[in-house]
């Protein structure tokens, strides 16, 4: 490879971007691999969010030789409990819990803080030699006879065999491609925050199903939580605007005080929600991973798995075809990765949507029906330790990282 080709261009260092890197670069270190990002170097650091790391996404970081420096600062979810009551509600009733091993020893998820997931990412991703470009932008590509050639930064260019979008939900280079979305807002917003609290979660994790939308409180380590706070966009756009005591009293109100008192660390932002599902997921020579193909409510904590799974089925993608002799950007190869993903994709995208729409409203007569439901599962093992597996991403179609194997 000269300075001027590659064999595999990402677009995007987030932690699906960087996740694909790592994958194909683990099983094919022979393959050149570069990641652009329009995000100036370090900025990463500034992520005070958390993630839900499902089980199946730690097996594949583990097998990828990052858990274990994520590890030691991962918060184990223990239990997962749901309820469903108005904000004012002086009880809420629990109406489903949840064991969170799967097997003996391993939960069904893991919190872990944005920034170790993606300092594991690229210690990894530096010790196989993957290059970076950062701070800038990709402007434009154009297909060639055998690859297509990117152009990035301040007018440089690159050539590449296979293009890959892992730049987002409002990709541009999804735009770029001609690939159209089905997409539609919510009108609502999820208010990200961390919270201290005196007393210990003990690695329990709640949803609270209120009128406005879901209220998850996920356990972190040490004696804090991260928030995912859905309310109507006017209401969140509000809440984060608003001075401490305000937004602490409407914060307590909805956390309650059985951890006995609360602190916001950091800083608390608004992010709109939304139903963004790419109708295409490949071109020639081009793949979409993570947001830039779905971005689903985060009601079920899914979208960062959603976009694990992609990285690991289309390394697998890829990695199979390189050793077959074929060209790793070829519509056909990619064809394979599109059929993997596309269907699981979808169906996590009704089904968000689906329990948004059932949960986040007050209406009497369907308040009745999702609470008997709730109920009905909650006495029905079997179906709980099905959902609990789909949660924790294990499946027998799953691509073999996910299952803790090489590809």
């Amino acid at each position: 490879m000269d300075a001027t080709r590659t064999d595999i261009i990402i677009a995007g260092a987030g932690y699906v971007g960087m996740a694909t890197a790592v994958a194909l670069k683990s099983s094919a270190p022979h393959l050149g691999v570069t990641v652009i990002d329009a995000a100036p170097a370090g900025v990463w650091r500034n992520d005070t969010r958390a993630s839900a790391i499902a089980a199946a996404a730690s097996r594949m970081l583990d097998k990828l030789g990052c858990w274990q420096s994520i590890l030691p600062e991962a918060q184990p979810i223990n239990e997962m409990v749901v309820t469903d009551s108005r904000t004012a509600d002086p009880v809420r009733p629990v109406f489903l819990t949840f064991d969170g091993e799967i097997e003996p020893g391993e939960p069904f998820a893991h919190m872990v803080e944005n920034r170790l997931l993606n300092a594991s990412l690229r210690e990894k991703a530096d010790k196989l030699g993957i290059v970076f470009i950062e701070g800038a932008p990709v402007h434009g590509f154009e297909q060639g006879d055998n690859g297509l050639t990117v152009r990035y930064g301040d007018e440089e260019s690159l050539v590449a065999r296979l293009l890959i979008a892992a730049d987002g939900v409002k990709s541009r280079l999804r735009d770029m491609a001609g690939i159209k979305t089905v997409n539609w807002e919510y009108g609502q917003s999820g208010i990200v925050c961390t919270v201290a609290h005196e007393r210990p979660h003990n690695g329990r994790a709640e949803e609270h199903f209120l009128p406005a939308g879901p209220f998850a409180v996920l356990p972190l380590k040490g004696n804090r939580s991260s928030l995912v706070w859905t309310e109507r966009t006017a209401d969140a756009d509000r809440l984060v605007k608003e001075d401490e005591f305000v937004f602490d009293a409407e914060l307590e109100q909805r956390f309650g005080l059985k951890l006995g008192e609360l602190r916001v660390e950091g800083p608390r932002k608004a992010f709109p929600l939304s139903l963004t599902l790419a109708r295409d997921f490949i071109k020639p020579r081009f793949a979409l991973v993570g947001d830039a193909a779905h971005g689903i409510h985060p009601i079920a904590g899914q979208g960062l798995n959603l976009g694990f799974k992609d990285a690991a089925a289309l390394a697998e993608t890829i990695v199979d075809a390189d050793r077959l002799g074929l060209d790793i950007g070829s519509i056909a190869v990619l064809e394979r990765y599109q059929t993997w993903r596309r269907f699981d994709t979808v169906q996590m995208g009704v089904t968000t949507d689906v329990l948004n729409r059932l949960f986040s409203n007050d209406n009497v007569p369907i308040r009745a029906l999702r609470d008997f439901g709730l109920g009905l599962v909650e006495r029905m093992p079997r179906l709980k330790g099905f959902f609990i597996r789909q949660a924790a991403g294990l499946s027998p179609t799953a691509p073999k990282l996910l299952q803790g194997q090489s590809i």
